[in-house]
């Protein structure tokens, strides 16, 4: 097919010679993609092209006929000398095996596409997706550990999640590196698409605009256009890569302020966090937006109904007439649950009614199935992961039993609400860390680290008995748990939960040098651990990172059949819309 060009692009075209390199093409080979999904379809050359030659098939026909209409090329792509064809927001509604073929003339580059269907007929009308963002299996025996305890080496009882009859491991890795963040790992949940880090909702490309990168649909679009209620609830800034996950579309998980814009075209039901400033008027005190837009006022105007604290977010849920909530509790991340329900510190003090989890996800769903179709709805314990950033042992498994006090909540609703919804409950990627033992500070060794026992020397922990929400009271106890993280920077070991606030491990000194936090220097018995990651330059790392290992999956309900085995981590996508029988149904592709 010939393109309509300009007099600049014909005249570029002429008189600059063809590249000998290949081209890029979005959707990536291997792309499933559900159908009647939106996308955005983009072919990069690696020069400038002569549009003549340019041609682009699909299953050996022209692309236009495909997809409805032609693609523009573009001459210059950004002002470089670089040429693209883009075609914003098609779709395939009919289901099959496609091959994409572009060529400049010179170079020919084919790409292999998935195109799948769903059933006719909904097995769930709900789904519950739970992510503990940065879940390891080491949080979760921990977990188990303080909330159920063990004799003899056998436990009390099990965790909600454990007692869910089917189990998958799901890869993590992305389009440009084995390791992932919490953007590009949610938005393969959200959107079945593998990306790159630091990307919501499209394809990384070399768009100059963080918005301006190739589009794929997000399941909150989807379920919307079918009539169900969506919600996202989590105790990170609303705006922050996981929950953003659901309605975003950007190359840059920072873009916190197009991220509210988003959630406010999205128009989803229930979006409950923290991060405000970014609502606000720049105005306003506090606001950390760079306009005057007030979308907290926009959003009560669009029948949204605000809540700020705890109290008024189950006023607003126990009103009949709700049907849409925008809960905002913090300034930034909600607390998590020891600050919260024990050691009240953090911004507990300045936010003492902030919800937890399990209180936000109730009032989610009382709200969501009020609509007669169906709900989707995101949980996500965030701070999981944000405690393990800063390897506050303690922090994060309290917040993993948090995490399972919800999925036990969504277990008993969905028993009581017609066994017809999907729960499923995994981490977007892990952390490096174990359980290797116990801290004995009943040991007469003077070093601390002399304290760790290991192998028989474990022994078991002395917390003290769970309460009903499986949380022990205590957590400096003479005997508790002991876990090692294995990528970190220096820092200094002190052995013993932070009673006074999370533990921040490393700063930047004078020179720029990321070096052990001397706050905890003088601890007795404090060790100075030297890091494994880089200590200077832009990935100087104050904190933990992520690790490359699969994560845990889970499953009950309509659909959860599928979970089994090891799966690429966009398989929920589908296992999701499967259950929910989103994709319209045709025929299948050539037919």
């Amino acid at each position: 097919m010939k393109f309509a060009i300009s007099p600049f692009a014909a005249l570029v075209a002429a008189t600059l010679a063809l590249p000998a390199a290949a081209q890029t093409i979005f959707p990536i080979d291997r792309a499933d993609i559900l159908s009647g999904s939106h996308f955005d379809f983009k072919v990069e050359f690696p020069g400038i092209v002569d549009p003549a030659t340019v041609t682009v098939t699909i299953n050996g026909q022209d692309h236009a006929k495909v997809l409805g209409k032609p693609a523009e090329l573009i001459a210059r792509e950004d002002g470089k000398e670089v040429s693209s064809l883009l075609l914003r927001d098609v779709s395939i509604t009919r289901p099959g095996a496609y091959t994409v073929t572009a060529s400049d003339g010179v170079t020919t580059k084919s790409v292999k596409w998935n195109v799948y269907a769903t059933p006719a007929k909904r097995a769930a009308k709900n789904v519950i997706l739970f992510i503990g963002d940065g879940f390891s299996i080491a949080h979760r025996t921990a977990a188990r550990i303080l909330s159920k305890g063990l004799v003899e080496g056998k436990y009390n009882g099990k965790l909600a999640v454990d007692e869910m009859p089917y189990m998958a491991l799901l890869s993590t890795a992305g389009t440009d590196s084995i390791i992932t963040d919490s953007a590009n790992a949610a938005h393969a949940y959200t959107t079945g698409h593998k990306s790159c880090v630091n990307a919501l909702g499209v394809y990384c490309s070399r768009a100059a605009s963080t918005l301006d990168h190739p589009k794929v649909e997000t399941i909150a679009s989807i379920a919307k256009r079918r009539g169900m209620a969506v919600g996202a609830v989590t105790n990170s800034e609303i705006e922050d890569a996981t929950p953003a996950a659901m309605v975003a579309h950007t190359r840059r998980r920072s873009d916190f302020n197009d991220i509210v814009k988003m959630y406010y075209d999205s128009k989803i039901d229930v979006m409950m966090g923290g991060g405000s400033p970014n609502f606000l008027p720049k105005s306003t005190p506090g606001s950390k937006r760079n306009d005057e837009t007030d979308y907290i006022e926009q959003f009560k105007q669009a029948g949204y109904a605000l809540a700020t604290t705890k109290t008024e977010m189950f006023a607003a849920a126990d009103n009949a007439k709700t049907t849409k909530i925008l809960g905002l509790y913090n300034t930034g991340n909600v607390d998590g649950a020891l600050d919260l329900k024990f050691l009240k510190k953090g911004s507990v003090p300045k936010f003492p009614d902030q919800p937890d989890v399990v209180e936000e996800m109730e009032a989610a769903i009382k709200i969501l199935s009020r609509n007669k179709n169906g709900f989707v709805l995101m949980v996500e314990s965030a701070r999981i992961d944000k405690y393990s950033h800063s390897m506050d042992q303690e922090r994060a498994i309290y917040d993993a039993i948090m995490l399972d006090n919800a999925v036990r909540k969504a277990k008993e609703w969905a028993k009581a609400n017609g066994n017809n919804t999907l729960i499923l409950v995994t981490a977007d990627h892990t952390h490096s860390v174990s359980l290797v033992g116990t801290v004995n500070d009943e040991s007469k060794e003077s070093e601390l680290r002399n304290r760790v026992g290991v192998y028989e020397g474990a022994g078991f922990p002395n917390y003290p008995a769970p309460d009903a929400d499986g949380y022990p009271n205590k957590v400096d106890v003479s005997r508790r748990l002991y876990m090692a993280f294995g990528s970190s920077p220096d820092y200094y070991e002190t052995f013993a939960p932070h009673m006074d606030g999370e533990f921040v491990p490393a700063i930047k000194n004078a020179e720029g040098i990321m070096v052990a936090n001397e706050k905890h220097k003088d601890i007795p018995g404090a060790v100075l651990r030297v890091g494994n990651l880089p200590n200077k330059g832009s990935r100087a790392a104050n904190q933990g990172v992520h690790t490359g290992d699969d994560v845990l999956l889970t499953a009950m309900g309509p659909g959860a059949e599928k979970v089994h085995g090891q799966m690429e981590n966009t398989a929920l996508f589908r296992i999701i819309t499967e259950a929910l029988a989103l994709a319209p149904q045709g025929k299948a592709a050539g037919k």
